[in-house]
């Protein structure tokens, strides 16, 4: 199996190469086109994981699995613009909700409540988690890169800008600042990390975008 991003740094796409047997796990409505002879099955992965992806992981609650008949070739999209990577998981990684796109059929997917949800911030933090060894592709909204900490290395990140990172690390939500800078100032949760272990971080936040759309669409008055 190989991977291929193209168009990498704006909208990306991923191409997977597909052996004759190999299989690859897909989020729900990322398949662009398929090249070659590939059966499809949709299924829940473990009816309680997919309960869990779904209602608190804010994911969908089946996944597709795409096995090869033949050589051929698997494009997938992410939902947001943005970029992709294609990670090497290593017992443990735990993805953002929205980051998630394909994985290896060694992985398996589960969900994870990442720390408490802010009344003033109201943000939560659910992050998929992907248990086992193999390559997945994770996405981003704008563009993604990645910082590797050193034991006892720490670095405090927006949750909105957070992508994924490795279990290996500890890490505690909390919000910025005061109440005041949380209400007024435009700032919400953030996470503290502590290495070893790397963190991927995308450059626009999600969340924040959501807002400021809020903000310009024009309010339904109720009358005609």
């Amino acid at each position: 199996m190989d991977f291929e991003i193209k168009f990498k740094g704006s909208y990306s796409i991923l191409n997977v190469f597909l052996d004759f047997g190999e299989k690859i796990i897909a989020e729900p409505g990322s398949m662009i086109s398929i090249r070659g002879d590939v059966e499809i099955s949709t299924s829940t992965r473990g009816v309680l994981k997919a309960l869990k992806r779904a209602l608190l992981g804010g994911e969908n609650f089946f996944l597709n699995t795409y096995t090869s008949k033949s050589n051929s070739v698997i494009s997938l999209a992410p939902r947001l613009p943005g970029d992709i990577e294609v990670v090497e998981v290593k017992n443990s990684l735990l993805v953002q909700s929205t980051s998630f796109l394909a994985a290896q059929e060694t992985i398996d997917i589960d969900t994870k409540f990442g720390g408490f949800k802010s009344f003033f911030a109201g943000e939560g933090f659910f992050l998929i988690k992907l248990n086992g060894y193999g390559q997945a592709a994770i996405s981003s909204f704008g563009a993604i890169y990645k910082i590797e900490l050193e034991s006892g290395e720490k670095i405090t990140v927006d949750t909105g800008h957070i992508v994924a990172f490795d279990e290996t690390m500890n890490y505690s939500i909390r919000t910025f600042g005061n109440i005041k800078s949380t209400l007024l100032g435009g700032e919400g949760l953030v996470c503290d990390f502590t290495g070893p272990g790397r963190i991927y971080i995308q450059t626009r936040n999600y969340p924040d975008f959501i807002r400021w759309i809020r903000t310009v669409v024009p309010k339904q008055t109720g009358s005609k």
